[in-house]
């Protein structure tokens, strides 16, 4: 998706931010935004982790079901 908007769409964009929020609220949306994404990136590794341990437990016991 990044990559459809480009490098002048991408300066447009930052362009418009600086107008609006100023230069010194510009940082603390940035750390905001960082934030944001690494608690995002956290919680889907822990779910997909969650997911990957009970596909494992259910495989243990189906080869457990097949050797007896």
């Amino acid at each position: 998706m990044v990559a459809s908007i480009g490098f002048p769409g991408l300066i447009l964009i930052l362009v418009v931010a600086l107008v609006i929020f100023g230069p010194s609220k510009l940082p603390e949306i940035g750390k905001a935004a960082g934030q944001t994404l690494r608690e995002f990136k956290k919680s889907a590794n822990d779910l997909t982790g969650d997911v990957k341990d009970e596909v494992k437990e259910v495989k243990d016991i189906a080869t457990k079901g097949k050797n007896n």
